[in-house]
């Protein structure tokens, strides 16, 4: 009886401490702008546009491809990655860095952002030919492309991991690893169907 008191008692403030953990312990200046390093701000400032180009690609795939599982993958993509950038958003307003603006469909402000050298990026010509597909060559360009998108992201991900500082930085890039790489092998696995 006793045991079952203490657990009644225990459980309750052991859950707020874990929330308060997941909020940065209750001290907001200390897990968002004292517990990140250059790394953390690079993750976040690249990871940023690099997401809002994968959105982008899966509204092209909700409009133009003609499977259900393209489609179905495509709103995944979208559902996970939107919030995601929204919380990396976030972290580098309160880290008082600048947000990259992904205004303009997602290709118009990448051009101009020193994209060019990360990985899994398409460029703006890519990009026209995908949205100019429509149908069965749609679905197989859309999934190369992704692969090859979502295997930049694993990358930047993998750095962040072994060179940042932000708990909250480093626990998104796992996962992210994690998410994309059980994407990665959904999108071969429909390669292969087709």
């Amino acid at each position: 009886m006793n045991r079952t008191k203490i657990v009644k008692l225990v459980a309750p403030l052991l859950a707020l401490g874990m929330a308060l953990t997941a909020c940065g312990g209750g001290d907001s200046t200390s897990a968002a702008s004292g517990d990140h390093n250059d790394q953390d701000v690079t993750f976040a400032t690249e990871m940023i546009p690099h997401h809002a180009q994968a959105v982008q690609m899966a509204e092209m795939a909700l409009a133009n491809a003609e499977s259900q599982d393209v489609k179905d993958l495509a709103e995944d993509i979208s559902a996970a990655q939107g919030p995601e950038i929204e919380q990396m958003s976030s972290w580098l307003e309160t880290w008082g860095e600048d947000v990259p603006d992904t205004d303009g469909g997602g290709m118009g402000g990448m051009d101009h952002g020193g994209t060019d050298g990360m990985p899994g990026m398409m460029s703006s010509g890519q990009m026209d030919e995908l949205d100019s597909a429509s149908g069965s060559a749609f679905d197989e360009m859309f999934l190369s492309m992704m692969i090859e998108h979502h295997e930049g992201a694993i990358e930047m991900a993998q750095t962040e991991q072994a060179d940042g500082e932000s708990p909250d930085a480093i626990d998104l890039a796992e996962t992210i690893e994690e998410t994309q790489a059980a994407e990665i092998e959904t999108m071969k696995a429909i390669l292969e169907s087709q």
